[in-house]
C-alpha cells in the first residue's frame, strides 16, 4: 500500500511517499513561508519523483494535532482534498508521538513542543517498544515533575518545547542531554504510525479527519475569560 504522509503541525512542512514500510520520498522545509504555499508544490515534487498520482495512494496521514491550529488545519484539508475524490481512508497522527519514533534505543523519551506562557504539549514513550507512557497532554512545565522523577530512566526530551524542559530537569539523575535534532515530525514517522492505525482498524474516511488541538484557541480563551469576568461582576451587583 502506498502511503502519503504530511506535516504542518510547526514551522516546517513535510511530506513523505512510503510503499508499506519503505520509504520512497521525503522531504521538508523551513523556509519562511507558510504552509499554504508550500505544502501542495512539495505533494507534487513527491508524485513526480516517484511516479505515482492520487489515485496509486491508499492511506493518507497527517499530523492532527497538537500543533499550530492554522497549520493543522492547512495540513488537514490538503490531505482531504486529495482524499476525498477517491475515498481514500486518512489517519490523523499524534505530532508528539510521530517525534517520539523518530528516536530509538532504551529508557524514556518525552516528546514536548512549546506551547507558550511557559506550558509545552508533551506526551511520555518506552523508547525499546514503542509504546505509549502518557497521553498527549498541554501543561505546564513544573507539572511534569511527578512524572520526570518516577520514570524509567535514562530520560531525555525531544522537540521544540526540549529546552523548556532541561531547563527545569536537566541537573535531575538520569537525565540525558541528547544533540539538536530535527525539530519537526519527519513525514515518515507520521506515515509509518499511520499504516500501524490502519492495520488496527483506526483509519477514518476523509471526512472524519479532524484536528486534536488539546486546548482552546487564544480567541476562545479571551473570550472564556471575558465572559466569566462579566458573571462575576453580575454576582457582586
Amino acid at each position: 500500500m502506498n502511503i502519503l504522509a504530511l506535516d504542518t503541525a510547526g514551522k516546517s512542512a513535510g511530506v513523505a511517499i512510503l510503499a508499506d514500510d519503505h520509504l520512497l520520498y521525503e522531504a521538508y522545509l523551513e523556509a519562511g513561508m507558510t504552509h499554504s504555499e508550500t505544502i501542495m508544490p512539495m505533494v507534487d515534487t513527491a508524485f513526480k519523483m516517484t511516479g505515482l498520482k492520487p489515485k496509486d495512494i491508499g492511506l493518507y496521514a497527517v499530523t492532527a494535532g497538537p500543533g499550530s491550529f492554522t497549520g493543522l488545519r492547512i495540513g488537514l484539508a490538503a490531505a482531504k482534498g486529495m482524499a476525498l475524490p477517491y475515498a481514500t481512508p486518512c489517519a490523523g497522527v499524534s505530532t508528539l508521538e510521530a517525534l517520539a519514533a523518530q528516536h530509538a534505543g532504551q529508557g524514556t523519551v518525552i516528546a514536548a513542543l512549546d506551547a507558550r506562557r511557559n506550558q509545552v504539549y508533551w506526551a511520555a514513550f518506552d523508547l525499546e517498544s514503542h509504546t505509549r507512557l502518557t497521553p498527549d497532554d498541554a501543561a505546564s512545565v513544573d507539572s511534569l515533575a511527578a512524572f520526570v522523577e518516577n520514570c524509567k530512566k535514562p530520560l531525555f526530551f525531544v522537540g521544540n518545547g526540549a529546552t523548556l524542559c532541561y531547563n527545569k530537569y536537566g541537573q535531575l539523575p538520569g537525565i540525558v542531554a541528547v544533540a539538536p535534532t530535527v525539530g519537526c515530525a519527519r513525514g515518515a514517522a507520521v506515515g509509518m504510525i499511520a499504516a500501524r492505525m490502519h492495520a488496527n482498524g483506526e483509519s477514518v474516511a476523509p471526512s472524519a479527519l479532524l484536528p486534536d488541538y488539546h486546548r482552546l484557541s487564544q480567541a476562545e480563551r479571551e473570550r472564556a475569560a471575558k465572559l466569566a469576568a462579566q458573571e462575576n461582576n453580575a454576582e457582586v451587583k
